[in-house]
């Protein structure tokens, strides 16, 4: 899937759309999938020119997370460029590179593009007013990643995608502030855990980290709850793998200070650097 979600990427953005590839979308592209494809391919590439690699053909689910990754990859952009600090001249050749990319995606799902924009805009809105709820913080964060299911035609898959999609959006905003917790101290820069439990150093007391872990837990139980309500067929493992294992376990890792990522889905507010 996530080759052949690269090539989903190519295909209908542009060579330049394929530098933004990671396994956030991949696994959307895996909730979105019905079922998996007959046949799987083989063939070389830039990334594997010798060996080549197995990969889905093009289908609707890669599709779709290939234009939304384009979509919110040239929304963060655009934040960082607005925002101004660190790497401003990376972010602006990002985004001179993609936007080829991005107008072509934009073109095929206006819906998500306006979503995307209005979402980000006021996530922009709470934190330069360092809004002291972090709830109201991650809501807008989980929203945006809710309307990715917007397109999904079955009524009944559809809801449960939303309520997968909100938890798992209001998790990843929340497990993203806490992994960037002492950063976000020194250098002064946004982040809801410092104003909601009223830090004075960059780290969670213990009874913060406490409450933190009882909110993230519910929102990994939420999440649970809707995608037992739908079957994912030959995707079941991985989505229970994630969902009932892998969640959990990088939250506690976050939390312990031991957390490494190699692919990191690109949050808003100036944590998009490592992916950029």
């Amino acid at each position: 899937m996530y080759c052949g979600l690269c090539r989903a990427l190519s295909r209908r953005c542009g060579r330049a759309a394929s530098l933004i590839l990671n396994y956030d979308f991949t696994f959307l592209a895996v909730l979105l999938a019905e079922g998996a494809p007959e046949d799987i391919l083989h063939g070389r590439c830039v990334a594997h020119p010798r060996t080549g690699r197995d990969y889905f053909p093009g289908n609707s689910a890669l599709d779709l997370a290939a234009d939304y990754s384009v979509i919110l990859a040239w929304w963060q952009l655009q934040d960082a460029i607005q925002d101004g600090k660190g790497l401003a001249i990376k972010h602006r050749s990002a985004a001179l590179l993609l936007r080829r990319a991005y107008r072509q995606a934009r073109r095929n799902r206006p819906e998500f593009d306006e979503a995307t924009r209005c979402h980000l805009a006021e996530l922009s809105r709470l934190e330069a007013e360092r809004c002291p709820s972090m709830d109201q913080t991650a809501d807008t964060f989980a929203l945006l990643l809710q309307s990715a299911a917007a397109q999904v035609e079955d009524t009944v898959k559809r809801r449960v995608l939303e309520q997968m999609l909100y938890h798992l959006g209001r998790w990843i905003y929340l497990v993203d502030a806490a992994d960037d917790l002492a950063k976000d101290f020194d250098s002064g820069d946004y982040n809801p855990l410092i104003y909601r439990y009223g830090l004075t150093e960059g780290k969670l007391t213990e009874e913060a980290q406490k409450s933190l872990v009882v909110s993230l837990d519910h929102s990994i139980r939420l999440m649970a709850a809707a995608c037992e309500l739908w079957d994912f067929g030959v995707w079941t493992p991985i989505i229970h793998a994630t969902v009932y294992e892998g969640l959990f376990l990088v939250g506690q890792a976050v939390l312990e200070g031991t957390f490494q990522a190699a692919d990191r889905l690109m949050v808003p507010g100036g944590r998009d650097e490592e992916q950029l």
